[in-house]
């Protein structure tokens, strides 16, 4: 699922996606998301953060 936001340019978006690893099986969460140089390390925290905060609420 890819997201744009109607104010900005179309390569700046945020996507998700859902895959299955061939080798373990496991189900992995893929997440891209658009940050200029400058904030790449801020938006790495925050992602960082959401998928902490996403386990915890699916108890793991």
């Amino acid at each position: 699922i890819r997201f744009h936001w109607s104010h900005a340019p179309k390569d700046e978006f945020f996507e998700f996606a859902i895959e299955k690893s061939e080798v373990t099986n496991q189900t992995i969460l893929v997440i891209k998301d658009f940050a200029e140089k400058k904030e790449i390390k801020d938006q790495s925290m925050l992602w960082d953060h959401q998928v902490k905060d996403l386990f915890h609420r699916l108890g793991n």
